[in-house]
């Protein structure tokens, strides 16, 4: 019996895989979806043995390496493109750091050079209308404009760290210029400041007449001493920065329980003891340094002996005066007031001894820096005293009362900010600078206010 053979198998026929990428392939494209300069998706190799193994036909498997050349060529246009612009972004940037500070050959130099590269991306803008974007080798033009893309962001980079350098060097120099004008300023306002406060001829007192002296002579004089007791007040917390003191304690020490706005404020504080212990006994004619009223027979003859005190030690200059009368009048004020404000521990810590207070209570004067500014501090307040004294109207000085409304007929506040505050309504912390009557005119007290907290509503 005939064995029975198995029939031919038929001729292999394309897998649906096949047919299903075919269907999809044309679907996605046009009529002619395949031709040296038209776009397709990447295939990558492994899917492209995919298709081998599959038994593609040589004609689509060409198809599919005929999209993966066509992708390497788009990318390695795009990339050239980019390469381009980034050469244009760095010419032009060039173009800008050579014209601050202008360099003529430079600025010639760089404009050459954004047109050029304005050129070549118009050279690339046609090769794409035109479908003719080809480059061969893709992967050389590619490596090539990361390359040059790479340069370009370096280049402005540079150019980038010489303009800052450029600037920072600029700011660098506006720098040491204020420095040398905050320099000057400080060198000048100090020269001021000790011609001001210096002993001798003042040609505003000297306009002071005792015909005529009115609450306008009294208030320039107490500007004038008020000058100076701010200059004692920066001088004192020098020092005692120098010593190392605790400006927060002490200032506590002073007024405790305000809140300053700021923390130059502080300031106020001490200039509040200052201008409280200076100005105790002011209402009195010897300004309670002497109990011993048989000096005045009268009240003109007081006018007349005070406002002779006021023309002597107007124009004086305190240390001689001091040395050649340390018995007089002014020299008792100055020793009493100086060894009533200036607290034995304060002298320690500055100096590291107490020998001014013994050469004061001794009825020396000390000729040391503190004790001048002191003494200087001094003086201004006994003329103001003499002139208060010359009056033919009674002068007396007062305080506002802390947690005082605040009045505008009365007190006048230290600083300009608390008026910003909402509400608009303020209660005094401290009086700085006590106020004055001169029979019936006012000069207003200066008032460190804060705002007045509104009850809390249950």
């Amino acid at each position: 019996m005939e064995s029975v053979r198995p029939a031919p198998a038929p001729a292999p026929s394309k897998s649906r895989l096949a047919k299903t990428f075919q269907r999809v392939i044309h679907r996605k494209n046009s009529s002619k979806p395949f031709s040296n300069n038209g776009f397709c998706l990447l295939i990558p190799q492994e899917k492209l043995r995919c298709c081998e193994s599959q038994h593609f036909d040589k004609e689509e498997i060409e198809e599919c390496k005929e999209h993966t050349k066509n992708r390497a060529v788009m990318e390695a246009f795009v990339a050239k493109l980019f390469a381009t612009i980034s050469s244009v972004k760095a010419a032009y940037a060039e173009l800008q750091l050579a014209q601050f500070p202008y360099d003529s050959e430079a600025i010639q130099v760089a404009d050459q050079a954004v047109v050029d590269e304005l050129k070549a991306l118009s050279e690339l803008k046609h090769s794409y209308i035109k479908k003719q974007i080809d480059s061969s080798p893709p992967h050389v033009t590619l490596m090539l404009a990361e390359i040059q893309e790479q340069q370009s962001v370096m280049k402005t980079y540079e150019i980038t760290m010489k303009k800052m350098q450029g600037e920072i060097e600029s700011k660098g120099y506006n720098i040491s210029s204020l420095q040398k004008e905050l320099q000057e300023t400080i060198h000048n306002n100090k020269s001021l400041e000790r011609k001001l406060n210096a002993s001798g001829s003042f040609s505003i007192l000297d306009n002071v007449k005792f015909s005529d002296v009115n609450p306008k002579d009294f208030i320039m004089v107490l500007h004038y001493a008020m000058r100076s007791i701010r200059n004692f007040v920066k001088f004192l917390i020098r020092e005692m920065e120098s010593a190392n003191w605790d400006i927060d304690a002490a200032t506590k020490s002073i007024q405790n329980g305000v809140t300053f706005q700021k923390s130059n404020h502080r300031a106020f504080a001490f200039e509040s003891f200052v201008c409280r212990e200076i100005f105790s006994g002011f209402n009195e004619p010897t300004f309670s340094v002497q109990n011993d009223d048989s000096l005045f027979s009268g009240v003109t003859q007081r006018r007349s002996f005070f406002f002779d005190q006021f023309k002597k030690l107007k124009s004086v200059n305190v240390t001689p005066f001091l040395k050649q009368n340390p018995s007089s009048l002014f020299g008792k004020f100055l020793k009493a007031k100086y060894l009533h404000l200036v607290h034995p521990k304060m002298e320690f810590s500055f100096s590291g001894n107490l020998n001014q207070r013994k050469l004061v209570n001794s009825g020396e004067f000390p000729e040391i820096e503190f004790f001048k500014v002191f003494s200087e501090m001094g003086r201004r307040v006994w003329l103001l005293h003499c002139l208060a004294f010359s009056f033919d109207q009674q002068v007396s000085i007062f305080q506002v009362r802390k947690s005082s409304r605040f009045s505008e007929v009365y007190m006048e506040s230290v600083t300009d900010e608390i008026f910003s505050f909402a509400g608009g309504e303020f209660k005094v912390a401290f009086t700085v600078v006590p106020g004055f009557k001169i029979g019936q005119t006012v000069v207003q007290s200066q008032v460190y206010l804060s705002p007045v907290t509104p009850p809390s509503k249950h």
